[in-house]
């Protein structure tokens, strides 16, 4: 690994406490995301709802060594200074040998399932703020990803803008929104015209699911194991949605991202889209033809990437996926993270790998996509 750099396509910030009670909308304060002290730990509240405790960030590395240790809870004071102070990130990073980030929300993940849209627009806003300035301290390394709300589409828009002016590389939106709103949807074209003249990509991050049947919140210390062994089925419904309904045919440069569902699912799921495409008959108006004789595995191949974790499986397959469309992350600081041990991991994973291609997988295609130079 020592020949290249090092990069992290899937990385996140912990928020400090004050993030958005000192920057939201007035109107939101009280609503807005806010940290309460309770009897076994540190925890998140949004618009009433308890969401998520501290632990994601004060448990980097503690898997490897005692993972008896691991709690569902956690005081802010034992988070993980480099989850939120740039100096000590940049510290933690050299440790893990890795060169750059690119970097999501951590409570903003669970904001997603805020049944209150407008609240959800006004937290993107100030998280994106915050996260631009974070960033902005070492912007050779470390890349942000915006928060978008798209329940209202020229809001959208309007933030993508906001966001590129702001210097953040990408931009996150729910990774399945509410059935009546499905990303097969005529009301998302001037969003995805707006992303690909922005050379946006387009982030699908597990957990961020909008409310909505079967997509009701789940409290996160109360998570049946099923959630977790089938983590990849909305990703899967969304971006067969785009791709059946010609998203990517109409707009060639949009780039949209698999984030944190790893690799093991996509090669059936590849072979599958195009024996539905060429082996089934058309049943009903939603089965759009493409031009000329593109298959669905093409628009996967040149449109969709994918950002993994420790899937030596799906890595085996790397030639049905595209060697160009796969990148690592580390998903530093969290609990299940790779740090202080990615090295090793990663040589592990990609030991029979050809060394042009380790360089893609490791780091060249998380740079190519996110403007590291």
């Amino acid at each position: 690994m020592a020949a290249y750099k090092i990069i992290s396509s899937d990385s996140h910030v912990i928020e400090p406490p004050d993030l958005w009670t000192s920057r939201i909308a007035p109107r939101f304060k009280e609503q807005g995301p806010r940290v309460i002290s309770e009897e076994n730990g540190d925890w998140w509240y949004i618009d009433g709802q308890r969401t998520n405790s501290f632990q994601s960030g004060a448990f980097a590395g503690v898997r490897f060594e005692h993972p008896e240790e691991l709690e569902m809870s956690a005081r802010w004071e034992d988070v993980r200074p480099g989850g939120f102070i740039p100096d000590e990130r940049i510290k933690d990073l050299d440790i893990d040998g890795v060169y750059g980030e690119v970097i999501y929300t951590t409570e903003g993940l669970l904001a997603y399932n805020a049944p209150n849209s407008e609240l959800l627009t006004a937290l993107c806003r100030a998280y994106n703020e915050w996260i631009a300035e974070f960033c902005g301290s070492y912007p050779d390394r470390l890349k942000g990803i915006a928060m978008v709300n798209v329940d209202d589409i020229e809001e959208a828009i309007g933030e993508l803008e906001r966001s590129r002016k702001a210097g953040l590389v990408g931009a996150m939106v729910t990774v399945y929104p509410p059935e009546e709103m499905s990303y097969d949807r005529a009301e998302y074209e001037p969003f995805w015209a707006a992303a690909q003249d922005l050379d946006i990509p387009l982030s699908l991050h597990i957990a961020t699911a909008r409310p909505g049947p079967g997509q009701e919140f789940q409290d996160p210390t109360n998570v049946r194991p099923a959630f977790f062994a089938t983590a990849d089925h909305w990703v899967r419904v969304s971006l067969s949605h785009m791709v059946f309904s010609g998203v990517f045919e109409r707009y060639p440069k949009l780039k949209v991202v698999s984030v944190e569902h790893d690799l093991g699912w996509a090669p059936y799921f590849v072979e599958l889209m195009d024996y539905t495409y060429t082996q089934r008959a058309p049943r009903g108006p939603g089965w759009h033809r493409f031009k000329g004789n593109t298959l669905p595995s093409d628009f996967f191949h040149h449109n969709i990437f994918l950002s993994f974790q420790e899937d030596a499986r799906g890595i085996k397959d790397r030639a049905t996926l595209g060697v160009d469309n796969l990148m690592w992350g580390s998903d530093y600081p969290h609990t299940e993270s790779t740090f202080p041990r990615s090295m090793q991991i990663l040589e592990s994973i990609l030991e029979y790998v050809p060394e042009d291609e380790k360089a893609k997988i490791a780091g060249g295609n998380a740079a190519a996509l996110y403007n590291f130079h």
